[in-house]
Order: C-alpha cells, then structure tokens, then sequence
C-alpha cells in the first residue's frame, strides 16, 4: 500500500510524534509498503509541482526527524520557520498526499492531533486514517469531560474539579480540595505542564505553570501508589503494564529516557486486580466512544483502590511507549501492531 505516516505538527508532543512516526513508517517498509513521513505543519514542498509517483521516492521526500530531548519543542520557532507563515494547521501538499494514500497512519500526539479535529476534516475530504473518529478524540482529549463520564458509568477515577483562567481560584483553601493534590493542563498529554503540589505556595506555581500550556486546568486528588497502563484494541483490553519511575512521578522525561523508568508486563498484580482494571479499560474505551485501537491510564493506592486518570486515542509508539510493549505480551510484534492498526481502520473507517 501506499500509505502516509502523519507526525509533528503544533503540540507540545511534536518531537514525540516523531518518533513514532519514525518507528512506524520504518516498521511498514520492512512489510514492503511505500512510505512517506510527513510533518503535517511544514508539509511537502513549498512549490507547485507534479506530485504524481511520489511514493515512488518516498525516502527522498519524507522527514528526517531528530530524537526526543529532554526539552518541551519551541513551537514558537517552529511556527516562524514556516516558509508560507500560513495560519493552516496543514502545510503544503498535505491534503494532496494524504488523498492519494491509501491510509494515513496518524502518528500525531497531543492537540490538532488526538482532539479529533484532524479526523473531522478528513472524513469530509474522503481520507482514510487510523484510530478512532473525530467523535471519540475530541471527547477523550478533554480530562474534564471524560472524568465525568467516568464517573457517570461507574469507572471510578480520582475526585477533582476544572478550572478556567478567567475564573481561576487562586486561594487553595477554596478549592474544595486537600493537599497533596495534581494540577495539570485539561487537554495537554505526555505529562507536560503536570504538578505534584504539597503545599500552598506551590500550588501557586503550578497554576502559573499549567495556565502556560491551556486556558482551562484540572485539579484532582493526589493518589499515592503504583501506575499501571492498559492498552484497548478494537474492544479488547490488552496485558496490564506496571510503570515504576526511576525518579519522581512518570513525567515528561521519565516517558521518554532510555531508563526513566522500569515497565513490567504483564504487571506482577493478583489475577483479578488484573481482570478488574483490563474490565475498566474496555468500559472506558466504550465510554468515550474509542474504537480501533486507545490506552487507559491508572493508578492504584495501597488498598488496591484503582482510579482511571485518562485515555490516550493515539498512544505513542516509540521505543519506549507501552502499547508496543503490551502487544509484545501477547505475541504481537511493533510491525505486526502496526499492520493490525490499519487492518482495523480500514475495516471500521466510514471512508474506507
């Protein structure tokens, strides 16, 4: 097939989306597709030009991409570096491209990447895609939205509140909510932005530091305990996996350093915490209306509480992320995972 793999863009998790992209688009050649890499802001080619056969030379035309720093992307720079300056989430020749794909594998992460916005404008242009739908992104990127739901339909997930800069609650002791507590951005992902607070004055600086990322924040309970991952395909959880950070809580560089933190799959959990959280996954997956393929955050307190944080509607697929880990447990290697992604889309796709 010919096939585009979509990465970068303009979220904080660019450089992250690269990787996958990487990864990916590598992991299809090695199955005989022709692939290119395409940033979806810089795009192909800033010249008008014949774009017939192109996935002939699809290793001359694709990106290039660096590795992750430990570093959030200057997407201020990255917006000036545009040669057009145009205020479209899609540079040049992308649309093109992609309809002459016979899929695009969205590699991207983060906003206009897994808020379904990208998905809403290539259903309408006929584009065939992998993941879940416009519907489901956009519900499962904001946290404030999908905590309710979770906990409408019985999932049960730490007890927190949404914040908007406008309206913000700068004194703590009127918040409703207890110290230690989290303070994160409402749609941001790969922990950016994300603050452990413990007392007042830090609680200060996280707000300082969520409300730099997004106009709307979460609060929540702080939960004490073990992180764990459940990855969902087409309705079906996957192994649970255990992350335990060499350092601190699964931030941004834990996620993506080479030793930030040690993963066990399947976790060491009794079979039926096990069963339990997996049971979790798919509910929450049927929830936020996920379908394809999605990854379910969790966390368990001492008494063996679980708590559902969130869900991930493009997991990542670098050499660190943890979808690619979990289907390894089931036999199920990253280029099989790959194939078995675009066999779903092009099965469930309303395009297709």
């Amino acid at each position: 097939m010919n096939i585009v793999v979509l990465a970068g863009g303009l979220s904080t998790e660019r450089d992250v989306s690269f990787v996958t992209g990487n990864g990916v688009a590598n992991a299809l050649r090695e199955h005989g597709h022709k692939v290119i890499l395409l940033d979806v802001f810089m795009g192909y080619s800033d010249k008008e030009e014949d774009l017939t056969g192109i996935f002939e030379r699809s290793m001359e035309v694709s990106v290039k991409p660096a590795g992750i720093t430990a570093q959030v992307p200057d997407l201020s720079a990255v917006k000036k570096s545009r040669k057009d300056q145009s205020g479209c989430l899609f540079g040049p020749n992308v649309i093109a491209l992609c309809r002459m794909a016979d899929i695009v594998f969205l590699a991207l992460h983060g906003e206009n990447g897994e808020d379904g916005r990208i998905q809403a404008a290539f259903d309408l242009f006929g584009v065939k895609y992998t993941g879940t739908g416009y519907l489901g992104s956009a519900v499962a990127m904001d946290k404030s939205l999908s905590k309710r739901l979770f906990a409408a339909n019985g999932i049960p997930t730490p007890h927190g509140i949404a914040m908007n800069k406008a309206n913000c609650q700068w004194d703590f002791r009127k918040t409703g909510l207890s110290l230690p507590c989290v303070v994160k951005p409402c749609c941001g992902g790969s922990s950016v932005g994300i603050s452990i607070v413990r007392t007042e004055e830090e609680y200060q600086k996280a707000l300082e530091s969520a409300f730099y990322w997004e106009e709307e924040i979460i609060l929540e309970d702080y939960i004490k305990g073990r992180e764990f991952s459940v990855g969902v395909m087409e309705g079906r959880a996957l192994p649970v996996i255990e992350i335990a950070p060499v350092d601190g809580f699964y931030n941004y560089k834990n996620k993506y350093a080479q030793d930030g933190a040690i993963e066990t799959c399947p976790a060491s959990l009794p079979e039926g915490i096990s069963i339990k959280m997996q049971h979790y996954a798919e509910q929450a997956a049927r929830v936020l209306g996920l379908d394809t393929y999605s990854r379910m955050d969790f966390i368990m307190d001492g008494n063996e509480g679980i708590y559902c944080l969130e869900a991930n509607t493009l997991p990542g697929m670098t050499p660190t992320s943890l979808l690619p880990k979990e289907a390894q447990a089931i036999g199920m290697d990253y280029g099989q995972l790959c194939e078995e992604i675009i066999r779903i889309s092009l099965k469930k796709n309303p395009t297709a």
